[in-house]
């Protein structure tokens, strides 16, 4: 891969900047095959933080959640 953005909205950015230039008719034919290589890359490490997010957001809540104890003694919370 070419260099790794910083973030999700710095890759999706430029995903996004690709497309533009594609549908626009921007994109000279000769670049057309590494830009698709480039937005395919972009993608594959997008689906990778987001389902660490989805996995980091369930351990939370996993973690943090009532126990029966607690909502028995605490009801309303």
């Amino acid at each position: 891969m070419e260099k790794q953005p910083k973030s999700y909205g710095e890759a999706i950015a430029e995903v996004e900047a690709i497309l533009a230039r594609f549908s626009g008719g921007e994109m000279d034919v000769d670049a057309l095959a590494a830009q698709v290589k480039r937005a395919t890359e972009l993608i594959a490490w997008c689906r990778v933080r987001l389902e660490k997010a989805e996995k980091d957001v369930a351990e939370a809540l996993q973690d943090g959640a009532p126990t029966a104890d607690f909502a028995t003694q605490n009801p309303g919370q």
